[in-house]
Formats: C-alpha cells, structure tokens, sequence
C-alpha cells in the first residue's frame, strides 16, 4: 500500500463495512452543526456563528461524501461499490433533511437583513443559500414542505439506483468472425473468446461497442448490438426515469413553477425553457439540410456496398447503419482512415504530450507521484504547481481503462474542494478522471482513437477547472458553474485536437516512432465537420427529447424519443429499444440539462475563435488570460460576467455558426 502526500485527506482503503460506518458518523457530526445553527434566536445570528459554520461543515461533510461516494464508481471490489451506493443513498436522504430545515433559513434570512459587511463569496453563499431554501419551499406550508422532502428522498434514490443498473450491467454478444468482418484484427485480438474458441465475446461497454458499430460490415452483426445497446436496463431504468419525470413535474408545481424545465431554468444563464426551446429548434431547423446532404453520402455508399456484398438495400439509414456509415464517409470523402489515425496515438505518448500541451498553455507544471495510495493498479496520481512561484495548488487521479463495475462513460469527479480552511491556510484542490480507453495489449500498446484523444482533451479541460479555481469558499470551488456553462471551458479545450502543432505533438507510431504525417493531419483537420449534420442534429434530439419530457406531467419515454427522433434526427428507432433507459446524464443532474452542451458550444467557440485562433493557439498570455477570468474563479462569478472579461465584449454565436459549418447572423 503506498502513501500519501500531505494536504491530501480523501483516501481509498476502507472496507464495506467502515463505508457504511462512517457514513452514518459524518451525518451525526453535520447533523449537530445544523442543530447547534437552527437552536440561534435570529438577534443572535452572526456570520461567524452561522454562515461561517455552514460553509465549514459544507468543506467537511463533502469530502467525507466523496471518500464514501467515489467508490461506487471505481472500486474494483463488489462488496465496496455496492456499500458505496448505500452510502450514498443514506447521505443524499441526509442532505434532503438538511435543505428542509425551516429554523436554519430563518436564520439565514435574518442574517441577511442586518446588513453586515462581508466579503463578496460570502455575500453569494448567503444570498445562494436562502434562494435554495425558497427553491426547496421552505417559504411554504409545512404539509408542502413535507411532501417536496418524499419526493426528494425518492428522487435521490431513484437516481442512485439507475446510475447503479447502468454500472453494472454486463450483457455480452457472441460473433463468429464472419459475423465481424470489417472489424480490425487488432481488436479482435483484444476481445475474449467463448469456452470452444468459436465465437468472440463482445460487450456493450464503449471499448467493445463503438469500434464494432463504426466497422461491421454485416448489417445484422450491426443491429445485433444496437439493438442489445438500445435496450440496456430497459426493464429496471424505463419506469424509474418516468417515475422521475412526474415527481420532478410535482415537485416544480409545488413550488409554483408550470414545469421542472421551469424551475431548472431559474438558476441557469439560459434563465427560461422558452429561451431554451427556440435556440433547439432554431439550431435544427438551421442544421437540417446538413443533415440531409450527410444521409444522401450515407445512403449512396450504403447502396453501393449492399450490392457489392449481396446485403439487401432498404434505402434508409437505421440506427444500426449510422456510425458505420459516418465512418465509411470519413474514409471515402475526406480520406479519413481512423484504424490507420489510431497507430499513430499510442495513450502512453498521448498522455505525456496532452499533459505537456496543458502545462505549456496554462503555466503549471505536472509530477508524477510515485507509489500513491490508489484504488487500482491502472490508476496514476499527479501534483500540479503554478510554473512562476512554484506553488502547489493540488493533485489528480487518472484512471483510464474499463473494468467490470467501472463506471461506464467518461467524467471528472471532485474529491476535494481547493478553497480556504478554517484556519485561513488553503486546501488543495483534488479530483479524478475516470475514463474506459481500450487496455494494452502484451505485445500492443492502448491505441487511441482520434475521437479519444478529443475526449482525454475535454475531460482534462475539467481536471484543470478544478484544481486551478482559487476560491475562498467551497460551494464555489472547480466546476460549481451554471450548469449550462459548465462543459464550455472544457469544450473550448477540444479544438486543440483539431490544430496541426497539438496534433504533430501528440502522434507518434507506435510501430515507428513518426508522427502524424501532413496530409493526415489536413485530411483529419478537412474532416471536422464531415457527418456535422447528422451529429449536431442527434445532439439537439437529446436536449429535446430532455427538455420535452421534462415540461410534462408524465412521459412515455420510448413513445416521446421515437417521435422525436424522426422528427429532428430523421431516423426510426428499432422496436423494442429505448435508449433513454440508459442515458444516464438524465439521472445523474443534467435533468433538463443536456441543452447545455450545444448551448455552451456557444461560448466556447466564441473563446477559441476571438483570442486562442487570434492570439495563438499555445500562447501562455492568452493562457493565464484564461486561467484568471474564466478557470480562477469557480463559481464565484456569474458565467456571463466571466466570459465578458475574457471577450472584452458580449459574447455572440457567429463563431459557433461557423464552426458548424453555418453561416454566422451577423
């Protein structure tokens, strides 16, 4: 077992039984706290004594929720991560107790009427914790107050437990190799065989599913698999995200809002669902003949192969026909060959390059931590300081391949919040990235697809907003934006993989040690917005289909993606399927959310274009520029006045047009 260095408190060796143990510890610890707060008379209430104490027990609490939450996600043990979820569920019922306690937000609000002077975090705390409690109802009746609590701790466990199906569902396919031609030898050297050798097991986790449906040439290998994908916790899932959707909608009516969409809406910068609603629909009725002319490639190829192998031609684009095609349309119109991109970012090389990339762009600099206390052998574990004064400012985890019980996309989580302590010293800011990038092979390194590489960038982009946010309070520390700003500073970062130095820098054979070559890197680059259509369309069905069934009473799930899907997407779901059963962001907070990704694709290409395209792509002024007015300060600010201070003006949409290949308004 290694150690760990100091400044660091989360750790990862506790058993099942200590996790649940001290789960219900920390909630009698922070329970007390809040009795000690609500027990004031509102004359005696000082910040000291109230606000002071609950941004302290926030500190406290959340990194003990996370010690016990994490592993939920990551541990390789069973018993763990299934005593992790109980965990889990035991202090999100906790924390619904805690946003309901009446004499605590009385406090609050007479705290604020005496007008004291404080700094201006604190300021925000106070002001964001008494328009949570308005949010929670605690301005209502008691019988209201008591039915949003039930419907709280509900909600809570029944996100857990989707979350919990999504992770450990294991279904496997087995595929004779004529099932799988098309498919690369590499991979299937990765893949395990069935007990006589016959067949290849393939599962629904990213590494095994995406390479197979982007190469398959058997139509009926390729709706094998989307089918099975499509249809993932379709029976456990299906009635709890509807179940989800009509508590959500009572919820919302109960605090005087028509809809949960409405009430998301309030404390996003978009402010309404209607704001919302017209940027969706406006955004595909714009991107709607880009789609088109994608299925017309499509469908050209499609005929053309279909004949060539004798498959029959139905003159459609299924679900199970899309990736695959979109490939074919890379390789065929833009000379993109992604098996051949692929043996030129080896994750070893790519790792060491990315991480260059970013210490150059934003003035820090990475060590490796020998011998770190990990939750598994695959994990790595860094320090990160400021280059000019040398000054620590906290650490991350990289854990980057799958594993049974893994978490099965790719995400950041915050482990420990950079932020102020009570003393005054600083707490240094800690976090994980977790991601599923196909293992090594003994006599084959991990070959990342390009599309991999975009991920690593982006995910990274959050693993920097966390640790280089210097706020003073914790609930504002990393990633604590709006919620529809929150992927921008990391979007932002994915256009490096689209620039011919980043990606020189970061390819090298693994065979022969070249990088990229030129016309390559032209192809790839020329290729950006191949398939644009068909893409950022299927992006705007699932912010539509987020948003629609969440400014409803109820919802017929698979009924509702359907119709959307042929709507928006133009392609028919395969019966039987609801791939909503599965997305998990619905669950796991971007409820009425997901809009956000194309809606923060607006600021973000207003970043790239206006300063990094203008100023240089690798230019550390515009780096730190970056760092200070948008990464620095957490959540401290208001997104907007963040983006206008690193603009110099209001941010507008014609770079974001133009990078999808639109033409811009003004």
């Amino acid at each position: 077992m290694g150690s760990m260095p100091d400044g660091v408190v989360v750790q990862w060796n506790l058993t099942s039984q200590e996790i649940l143990e001290r789960s219900k510890e920390i909630i009698i610890k922070s329970r007390k706290v809040y009795e000690e707060i609500g027990s004031l008379s509102p004359e005696n209430v000082t910040l000291e004594n109230c606000l002071l104490k609950i941004a302290h027990d926030e500190t406290e609490y959340g990194i003990e929720n996370n010690i016990l939450n994490f592993p939920q996600h990551v541990s390789p043990d069973k018993e763990v991560r299934t005593a992790s979820t109980e965990a889990d569920k035991l202090l999100s019922e906790f924390e619904v107790e805690i946003s309901m306690r009446q004499d605590v937000f009385d406090n609050l609000v007479a705290l604020e009427k005496k007008n004291l002077e404080i700094s201006a975090e604190e300021k925000r705390l106070l002001q964001r914790l008494i328009r949570d409690g308005k949010r929670n109802g605690l301005h209502l009746e008691k019988s209201q107050q008591n039915e949003i609590t039930e419907i709280k701790k509900r909600t809570s466990n029944l996100s857990i437990e989707f979350e919990k199906n999504c992770t450990e569902e294991n279904t496997i396919l087995e595929f004779t190799k004529e099932e799988l031609c098309g498919v690369p030898q590499d991979f299937l050297d990765g893949l395990k065989k069935t007990e006589d050798g016959s067949k290849y097991n393939v599962s629904l986790k990213y590494p095994d599913y995406f390479p197979a449906m982007k190469n398959a040439r058997n139509p009926n290998t390729r709706k094998a698999l989307e089918t099975a994908f499509h249809s993932r916790c379709i029976k456990e899932n299906t009635p709890i995200l509807e179940e989800l959707v009509e508590l959500r909608h009572k919820k919302a009516q109960i605090l005087g809002f028509n809809t949960h969409a409405d009430f998301i809406m309030e404390v996003q910068m978009a402010k309404t669902a209607g704001t919302v609603r017209t940027f969706l629909s406006e955004l595909a009725t714009k991107m709607a003949p880009l789609g088109e002319k994608d299925f017309e490639l499509m469908l050209a190829i499609k005929k053309e192969e279909c004949e060539k192998y004798g498959y029959e031609f139905d003159n459609t684009i299924n679900y199970w026909d899309n990736r695959y095609y979109m490939n074919k349309v890379e390789i065929q119109h833009y000379s993109v060959d992604h098996e051949k991109i692929k043996q030129y970012f080896p994750m070893e090389h790519v790792t060491e390059a990315l991480l260059q990339i970013y210490q150059e762009l934003l003035s820090v600099k990475f060590d490796s931590i020998s011998n770190p206390t990990v939750w598994h052998e695959d994990v790595t574990f860094y320090s990160m300081k400021d280059q000019q004064t040398d000054t620590l400012m906290g650490y991350f985890y990289l854990d980057l391949h799958p594993r049974e019980g893994k978490f099965g996309h790719a995400a950041v989580f915050g482990l420990q919040p950079g932020c102020l302590k009570k003393d005054g010293t600083r707490m240094l800011a800690v976090c994980s990235m977790v991601a599923n990038f196909t293992k090594p092979l003994p006599d084959k390194p991990s070959l990342l697809t390009h599309d991999e590489v975009e991920t690593f960038f982006h995910e990274f982009g959050h693993v920097m907003h966390q640790l280089c946010a210097q706020t003073d309070i914790s609930h504002f520390s990393g990633t604590r934006v709006e919620r529809d700003f929150v992927e921008a500073p990391s979007q932002m970062l994915e256009n490096w993989c689209w620039q011919e130095e980043p990606l020189r820098r970061m390819s090298k054979h693994f065979e022969n040690g070249t990088e990229l070559p030129t016309d390559m890197i032209q192809s790839l680059i020329k290729s950006k917005n191949a398939n644009a259509g068909v893409f950022n369309l299927r992006q705007l069905l699932l912010g539509s289909f987020d948003l629609r069934i969440h400014s409803q009473s109820k919802a017929n799930t698979a009924e509702v993606f359907g119709e959307m899907s042929e709507e928006i997407l133009k392609i028919k779901v395969t019966p039987g399927t609801n791939m909503s059963a599965s997305f998990g962001h619905l669950a796991g907070g971007y409820d009425a959310r997901y809009y956000g990704y194309m809606w923060s694709d607006v600021y973000c290409m207003d970043m790239f274009y206006t300063r990094f395209k203008k100023e240089g792509i690798l230019n550390p002024e515009v780096g730190k520029s970056y760092r200070n007015c948008i990464l620095r300060p957490g959540g401290s600010k208001d997104a907007m006045d963040m983006l206008k201070e690193f603009l110099g003006r209001e941010p507008n949409q014609d770079a974001f047009l133009i990078s999808k290949g639109l033409p811009s308004v003004s």
